[in-house]
């Protein structure tokens, strides 16, 4: 059966990793290293790899990441009446007063001294 004129199907398009690279915002590297892992999508022409916008679609959907638990505010009387909790560390491990440089060990040293 021959096939009418006109209704003929073009042939997808094809993206260079660069283009695909500047879709998502990576680096062109990124994408060849992905599909020579064979950890994204391709079509490989020759040597060449190549993205269909399908791969594209499909890529973007693989390295989603949705929430694990529905996130809900808190309720704003449970924030307010929250009580002020003190660190559990013993109060030796909190510095006093201000924090002050160590001097560096060279300058410690007899070998170092300049005096003639």
């Amino acid at each position: 059966m021959a096939e009418q004129p006109g209704t003929e199907v073009p042939p997808a398009r094809l993206y260079r990793p660069d283009e695909l690279a500047t879709a998502l915002g990576c680096s062109a590297w990124w994408v060849k290293d992905r599909a020579r892992r064979h950890q994204i999508p391709f079509v490989r022409v020759g040597r060449a790899y190549r993205f269909t916008a399908a791969h594209l679609a499909e890529i973007i959907r693989l390295h989603e990441e949705r929430p694990t638990v529905a996130a809900r505010p808190p309720a704003p009387a449970a924030v307010a009446a929250a009580p002020a909790r003190r660190s559990s560390a013993p109060e030796s491990a909190v510095p006093s007063g201000r924090l002050r440089a160590r001097p560096p060990r060279r300058s410690s040293r007899a070998e170092f001294d300049t005096a003639a």
